[in-house]
């Protein structure tokens, strides 16, 4: 098996695994776990945690085990913004939006994506006064996720954002080297954004 069939294999199964995240949680609102009932707010905390914690996992993987592996240490093949055109690796932020893309085709109740106050892309900046909220306390307190409710389109949302440090060098090197980058001084282990998990409360 060539390494680039083995990575395109790791792709594959990152992104199912988002989908199988996408597709249990409906069921667990249904069986009566995050109802409004009692306590209701451990429930959505659980089930987020557990969404993000299946996140955080896969990125890791993906950008240590693929992405600074192979373009980094091995420089067997680049990771790039136009991987399509230019047949290469899809970077880690690129990942985790085709996952959260993937999972809302089939669960429209789980929502999640990635923000910072120093985007590369400006539509990753913070949109809502959560998200705002939630950036300025991750930096200060990055161990702590923040949750919250708000309601976006008519639909109401449990909130629940998480630190998202930088785990590779191959995460601050693109970043510093971008020439997009507001910031071009982050270090390992950094918070350089956060995750965001939103679960319609029913």
């Amino acid at each position: 098996m060539t390494k680039t069939k083995t990575t395109l294999g790791t792709i594959r199964r990152l992104s199912f695994t988002a989908v199988a995240v996408g597709v249990a949680l409906p069921l667990l609102a249904s069986s009566g776990c995050a109802r409004r009932t009692a306590q209701p707010m451990d429930a959505y905390k659980m089930a987020a945690d557990a969404v993000h914690a299946v996140l955080a996992a896969d990125r890791g993987v993906y950008a240590k085990s693929v992405v600074e592996r192979l373009a980094n240490e091995e420089k067997v093949i680049k990771a790039t913004e136009h991987w399509k055109d230019e047949h290469t690796l899809p970077l880690p932020a690129q990942m985790l939006r085709m996952s959260a893309e993937k999972s809302r085709e089939k669960s429209a109740g789980v929502w999640y994506a990635l923000i910072s106050t120093w985007p590369i892309n400006k539509q990753n900046g913070p949109k809502t006064p959560i998200e705002k909220a939630a950036l300025e306390a991750l930096q200060a307190k990055p161990d702590q996720p923040y949750y919250a409710e708000e309601t976006l389109r008519d639909t109401h949302y449990f909130t629940a954002v998480y630190s998202d440090p930088a785990v590779s060098k191959a995460c601050i090197g693109c970043h510093n080297q971008h020439p997009d980058s507001p910031r071009h001084d982050f270090v390992l282990n950094e918070t350089m954004g956060a995750v965001v998990v939103r679960l319609a409360m029913k």
